[in-house]
């Protein structure tokens, strides 16, 4: 069966640990604080507030995540206890809960753009070298994020992730041709719980 084509970037979605560390999926509750006016879907890169709360992280060429938003929980006044795939912004509750994949040593699979959401591609020579977040508004339909990182990569330090590996499936042209999806981890000391200056 062939791999499905990359059509829109999605987010970044995690996949493994640093060094073939066992994986097993597990994320760390953050609350939302009540009201939170602004939209966090799943796969984007989130940071914690100085209240302790989560929000979205919209940093492009520099970035201070604590990891991924994998969804969220809440007691709705109609619905009771809800679980969503995304925050939607504005919710009045005061157990709002955020699903994170907070590990600094977790793999995440991310698609190229040329920009926006135009899917774009690196070759392999872009495996070590660091990469820019592509901020795009998430569907409300899916609940997904677009986050993309951009096909423009360098040695920049302060770059918020470092491409791994690339999906080979992704491959496209040539030897050793493009790709389309790559494989990230957080760069060097830019994760929240790395940061030696703390929130």
């Amino acid at each position: 069966m062939a791999y499905p084509s990359v059509d829109a970037p999605y987010g970044l979605l995690p996949i493994n640990l640093v060094g073939g560390q066992v994986y097993a999926g597990s994320t760390r509750q953050i609350p939302i604080a009540t009201d939170s006016a602004t939209a966090i879907f799943f796969g984007d890169v989130v940071l914690l507030h100085t209240d302790g709360t989560l929000r979205k992280d919209t940093g492009t060429d520099a970035a201070t995540p604590v990891g991924v938003f994998m969804g969220c929980s809440y007691t709705d006044s109609t619905y009771g206890k809800t679980f969503r795939q995304y925050y939607p912004g504005g919710i009045t509750a005061s157990d709002i809960n955020a699903y994170v994949v907070d590990d600094p040593d977790a793999l995440f699979k991310v698609a190229v753009v040329s920009s926006g959401t135009t899917i774009g591609y690196v070759n392999r020579t872009a495996v070590g070298n660091n990469a820019v977040l592509t901020q795009n508004a998430g569907s409300t339909t899916t609940g997904n994020s677009k986050v993309a990182i951009d096909d423009t990569t360098g040695t920049t330090a302060t770059f918020p992730v470092r491409i791994i590996d690339v999906i080979p499936d992704t491959h496209t042209t040539g030897n050793p041709g493009s790709y389309t999806e790559v494989v990230v981890k957080w760069n060097a000391g830019l994760h929240q719980y790395e940061n030696a200056t703390g929130v």
